[in-house]
Parts: C-alpha cells; structure tokens; sequence
C-alpha cells in the first residue's frame, strides 16, 4: 500500500533510532555520549567483541565499521528482525502510538503533486535571490548589510526580494510553464474573491526561504519594508508543503551542526536565527511568528534532550518563557527539559553578538537556567509574602503548577527543587529583615559581639546549654517529622548557632519528611551518616518526653516551642550586654541596667520554666502539664477507692 505524504517522516520523528536498536544491542557506555545521541555497541549483524556499531540518533542512522551495514530505523528492522517494509512501519507506528492510515490508491498521487509543487518553490527561492541582487533590490539589500549580515550568510541562508510588483513571481514562473493553480498551491499566489487573475503574495519583503528536516523549500517568510505595512513579518499560507505549527526555520542546517558541544537554541525570529549562525552558533532554530506548539517542541527534543531557549530580555520574552513552561510541563519527562538563556534588557540575541561578541552570547548562554528556577521567579516576583494566607497561596500555585507535571519521580523532584527554594527565600528574607536592624544607630547584625562571646552569661563549649536546647529541637524533630507542618513558618526566621545542627534542621524544613526512618535517611544523604546518632546519643535529647511517643505531634510541637523560646530568652539577654559592651559611651546608665535586668528576668524565667517542667510537672496523655503534687494526690484518692471496694 502506498501511505500518505508526510507519515514516514512523522514516524521516523517520533521514534528513537536508539531505542529500537537498544532492543538487540548493549551499548558501550565509555565510547557513547548519551547527551548528544551518539551511541556505540558490538554490532547485532556480525560476531565482533568491539564496539563498531556507530548509531547517530540524532540523524537517525546507523553504520558498521566492521560489516558495513548501514540505514535507517526502518532498514534496521528489517535486517535485525526480518521484517518486511510494511511490518516495519507498522512497529514504528505503533511504538510512536500512531494509527497506519487506511489504503489509499491516491497516496501515490499527493507524494507526486508535493515533489512536483517542491520543484517549484526551488525556482522561487532562485528567483527572489536574483531579484535581492537586481535593480529593484537595492533597499534591500542595504537594510541586510545595516544589520551586519556578510554576502556569505546572504547567499548562505538563501535571502531574496519580492518587488513591488502586483505579478511579478506570477509572470515570471508562468512564463517557464508552471500552472498559475500549482502558484496557488503553493503559497506563492493568491486569487481575488473577484475572480480576477491571481497576484503575488509576496511583495516589496525581503524573503527567507523556510526548508523542512530534509531540506526541502516548503514555504517562506517575508519582511516588509515599509514602516507602515500591516503585517511586518508575513510566512506562507498553509499548503500541502507547508504547516507551520510543525515546522522550524533552519532545522536542516541546525541538525547537520548538533553534536559539536552547542545545545540546540531556540531564538524567537529570522534574524535572530541568521545572526547567531553567523557568529558561529549554527544549531539555532525558531518557531515561525508563533508561540511555541506541542509538534514543534517534539521536533526540538528529537534534536536535543535539553534546548537553550534564547528570550529577549523584556516582559514579553518572559511572558513567552511562562507560556511555553505551561506548555512543557505535561510533555516533560527523563530526556525531555528545557533551558531558558534571559537577555539583558531590552536586548535580543543579535543585540548581544553586536555589543559583545560570540563570547558574550557564550557567557549568556552558559546562564542559562532550568525551566525549576523560571516558575519560581514566576511565582514570586514583586509579591510579598508577609503572612501565612499569602504564603499558603504560593504552595498552592506552585502545587498546583507541578500537578501538571505527568511522571511521578519528575513531579516529587520539582516539589523537592521548589520546597529548597522556598525555604532559603524566607530563611534568606528573615536574616536580611534581621541584619537591617540598627542599635544606638548603628547597623546591627543580630550576632553576639567578640567581647560578649567572651564573657560567661553566653560563652559555652559543644556541650553547653545553647547546644543541648539545639539538640533537643532537632532531635523531637527527627523523631516525629510531623511537628515540621506546623512548625516550619516559624523556623524559617530560627539562626542555631551549632552548624551540624542547622544544617541538619535546614535539611527537615527544605525535605518535609513524613517518618524518623525518612528523615534520618536524608540527614545521613546531605549531612553524614552518624549526625543523627549524636543527636539522639544526647542525655537530654534521649530522655525528652517526645522521644517515647514519635506519633504525639503535640508533645513534639510544644517541646520545640518551649526550647526555642529559652534559646530567644537567652539570645535577648545576650543582645542586650552586647549593646551596652559596644557603646561608645564608657558608662554604664541606669537605662542601660534596666534593660539587662529585664532581659535577665525573661531568661530566668524561661529557665525556671525548664525547671518545673523537670520537677514539678508530668505530661499528660494529651500533652498538658500536671503538677505531680496534685496527681500525687489524686492517685491516693483513686488508691483508697479501690482498696475500699475490695474490702467490702
């Protein structure tokens, strides 16, 4: 059966080389470059011990340098599975989830009209390189040297002119024999409702000719010169060559130049594309006068798991950035990701190249940032989060921005990437909100000085005081995860003075486990294996009320509390005497011993609290404290009851 202009190709698209072949083969890992589709194996064809089997998934083909065997992905599964044309086809078509067309007798026909109407956009794109180079292309021609393109990428990108003339393509192919309807087939032409005879579509634009995957001329674009035209840039009308929403400018030429350490760039037009070509970056591709489409964003990942797209740096480029997350995020997955290269602002790609060269486009594009860190901009940017409603908000947004992401490990390591950013923004937020703090007009960095670490209200070893109330916070933590739901908005602005301590706190609040077996696995992963063994080898971590019961989030939830109020209590009376130790005044005012006696009142009020939470009081089953004076006294009352009714 003959298929339908367009499916092999669609086919070969949608199907790795590399997968089909990974089928009979092993690939040799040191001789392979997984990232650029060039892979190696033994031969499947031939009894070999080495790797000669050189497949280029990028172009989708394979060579023996043993046996010589060579082709396609379809060839490959006729000569590696015995199949015939037909079978293989229909495997590639079921693998890509695509349905075989029904038999069509006319196929034969549309493959013949489509290399025929081929024929003729090839005399077209002769025509208008001419016409650039005549008389009437004069204007032209002079606007393409003013943007610095060289006679050599002119001729290289094939850049032509359409004159003003109302006939002028129309009288020109019509005079070799072509057919004014196989014009307007084409694109070339259009028919007025009228009747009257056909016009160029085409007139006083400079012309780029826009070639499919296999370097076929199948439709153009054209740039008007005047300033006033309706339509400054104007593509080909959708033929039976041309669909726009599957094709990209400059894909030929940009295939053929991957492999040789440039990513595969996305730029936004055909100047862009063409300047950066010629400044050396010669895998650059762009969509045409559209946004981004889901067929063109497989194309760009057949090419390149991971392509550079090159925004201009305003808020219409970000707004396309954000347009296209939305559009990536269900199509994601291992292999599939983007990158987005943001230009300075007010400036596109050949804007970089003309004011710093290809190194600077290089420094930019060495920039660029993964699709995580753009929705987090997105998310954040000008917003204030000064309250728990708009910081459930953003969870709520980001939640609901990663629910679109399909693959479940991908989905869990963007919640994880978005979690760490969330908690170094407000953990960063609440130490720049502390650090803007002044005392007797100065700036003050909310540390103790060096002449108050020194004194014996706040110096301490490993082991002291500040240490222990650390340990226990971090090990009720560990210990029963759940705490952290409530507890993290109020730990983001929490400066331990332990660093194993909070980085091992930081890990908890960024990861949210939910069990001790989940959160000592992750704590042993970043911080070593070990910190939590100290943690828990603490007397009075190991003898804290929360360590008998890990499931009572409320224990848990008022241990962590009380300790980081005794650890504020100190650093308050600690802040004080570094005021006053600091003073460039050396008397010490009644003012001044005010202030320290009532932060040493707070301190040792949170102290005395420590101690009756040692003496006087148990914890009840629900968490609240009982004096055991008065629990004493009713386990008499309750003791005395029962004895009496044995009594009797």
């Amino acid at each position: 059966m003959s298929l339908p202009p367009g499916f092999l190709d669609e086919v070969r698209s949608r199907v790795s080389l590399a997968s089909v072949v990974g089928r009979k083969v092993t690939w040799d890992m040191r001789k392979s470059n997984q990232g650029k589709g060039d892979m190696w194996a033994p031969c499947p064809f031939h009894q070999e011990k080495t790797a000669s089997f050189h497949v280029l998934d990028r172009e989708g083909y394979y060579y023996c340098f043993g046996c010589q065997a060579k082709g396609d992905v379809i060839t490959f599964l006729k000569e590696a599975e015995n199949m015939s044309f037909m079978e293989a086809v229909e495997e590639l078509a079921k693998l890509a989830g695509m349905t075989m067309p029904a038999r069509d007798p006319e196929a034969q026909k549309k493959i013949d009209r489509r290399t025929a109407l081929s024929e003729i956009m090839d005399k077209a794109v002769r025509h208008y390189a001419l016409s650039l180079k005549g008389q009437g292309g004069r204007e032209a021609l002079s606007y393409l040297e003013g943007r610095g393109l060289s006679a050599q990428t002119r001729d290289r990108f094939e850049l032509g002119f359409a004159p003003t003339v109302r006939d002028g393509i129309l009288q020109h192919l019509t005079g070799q024999g072509v057919p004014e309807q196989d014009l307007i087939d084409c694109g070339l032409c259009a028919r007025p409702e009228d009747g009257h005879l056909p016009y160029d579509r085409f007139r006083n634009r400079i012309m780029f000719p826009i070639r499919d995957a296999r370097g076929r001329c199948i439709g153009f674009g054209g740039r008007a010169m005047e300033a006033d035209a309706k339509a400054k840039y104007l593509n080909s009308p959708e033929t039976i060559l041309f669909d726009k929403g599957r094709s990209l400018y400059n894909v030929s030429m940009a295939r053929s130049a991957l492999g040789k350490g440039t990513p595969l760039i996305v730029a936004e037009g055909y100047m862009d594309v063409i300047a950066l070509a010629q400044a050396g970056f010669e895998t650059a591709v762009a969509p045409l006068g559209t946004a981004i489409t889901p067929d063109q964003l497989q194309m760009m990942w057949r090419l390149d798991p991971e392509p550079v797209i090159a925004l201009d740096g305003d808020k219409a480029g970000l707004r396309a950035a954000y347009r296209l997350i939305d559009l990536a995020l269900p199509l994601i997955g291992a292999g599939r990701a983007l990158r987005f290269a943001l230009m300075p602002e007010g400036q596109d790609p050949d804007d970089v190249i003309r004011e710093r060269g290809p190194e600077g486009f290089s420094e930019v594009l060495t920039q660029a940032i993964p699709m995580v860190d753009l929705i987090w901009h997105q998310a954040t940017e000008g917003r204030q989060f000064d309250s728990p409603e708009r910081k459930a908000m953003l969870d709520k947004e980001l939640r609901d921005k990663v629910q679109n992401i399909p693959d479940q490990m991908l989905r869990s390591l963007y919640t994880s990437a978005l979690r760490e950013k969330r908690w170094a923004h407000f953990k960063s937020a609440s130490s720049s909100f502390a650090g803007s703090s002044t005392v007797r007009g100065k700036p003050y960095a909310g540390r103790v000085s060096h002449e108050t670490k020194s004194s014996a209200l706040v110096s301490d070893d490993h082991k002291g005081a500040d240490y222990i109330k650390e340990a226990v916070i971090v090990g009720a933590l560990i210990n029963c995860p759940k705490a952290l739901i409530d507890l993290v908005d109020r730990l983001e602005v929490v400066q331990l003075r332990d660093k194993h301590l909070s980085d091992m706190l930081n890990v908890l609040c960024r990861s949210l486990p939910r069990t001790r077996q989940e959160a000592e696995a992750l704590i042993d992963a970043e911080i070593g294996e070990g910190a939590v063994k100290r943690v828990f080898a603490e007397r009075h971590v190991a003898i804290s009320p929360c360590m008998k019961e890990p499931e009572n989030v409320e224990i848990a939830t008022l241990i962590v509390r009380e300790e980081l109020a005794k650890l504020e209590a100190q650093k308050g009376l600690a802040e004080e005497l570094n005021d006053v130790v600091s003073s460039p005044t050396a008397e010490v005012d009644d003012t001044d011993m005010w202030r320290i006696s009532r932060a040493a009142e707070a301190r040792n009020r949170s102290m005395r609290a420590d101690l009756d939470d040692k003496t006087a009081y148990d914890l009840g089953d629900n968490g609240a404290k009982i004096s055991r004076e008065e629990r004493s006294a009713l386990d008499k009352i309750i003791g005395s009851i029962s004895f009496d009714k044995r009594k009797k």
